[in-house]
């Protein structure tokens, strides 16, 4: 079912959103994720390639005697690819699928900063965003002069996306 922009607009209610965002960057955009969906942060690390996956999956890494795969958040949202930096990060976050839930490392450029947004400071998603696969954008903070695109973990990679590296690993 489709919603009008001023339904949409209704059913939007900032206070569920406010609280405190993991902010990171991908090339110059900020984005932000619930802090309590951080698991932790890590530094690049080898990452293995595996045969046969999705374009948007690097590989998977060994942490601490557990594989997780790791995803490249700039292909994954359609950015062209880039060499890692000494401030490339790998952002480890738990992401629900069905009655469970996997461990998935998001390769960023940069972590930011931990900031509180409060429901003044947050818009609804742009209107397209629910209907061109961009649906896990919960809103968009608004901090000083900086806009901040606030992403739903559990949707950054769709359910066919999940089934697709599970399957190939």
């Amino acid at each position: 079912m489709e919603l009008t922009d001023a339904v949409r607009l209704e059913q939007f209610d900032s206070r569920n959103l406010a609280g405190k965002y993991l902010t990171f960057k991908l090339d110059t955009e900020i984005y932000g994720l619930e802090i309590l969906s951080v698991h932790e942060i890590i530094g690049i690390m080898h990452i293995t390639h595996v045969p046969r996956t999705p374009s948007f999956v690097r590989g998977v890494i060994n942490l601490r005697g557990k594989v997780i795969s790791v995803v490249d958040l700039r292909v994954q949202f359609g950015m062209e690819r880039c060499d890692d930096s000494s401030r490339t990060c790998i952002i480890v976050v738990q992401v629900a699928l069905d009655a469970a839930t996997c461990t998935v490392g998001l390769i960023v450029d940069e972590v930011s900063e931990v900031v509180d947004i409060r429901p003044a400071q947050i818009e609804p998603p742009p209107s397209f965003a629910s209907d061109d696969g961009t649906g896990f954008i919960l809103g968009v903070g608004k901090l000083g002069d900086k806009v901040v695109m606030l992403l739903d973990t559990d949707r950054i990679l769709s359910r066919s996306e999940l089934a697709a590296m599970t399957t190939a690993l």
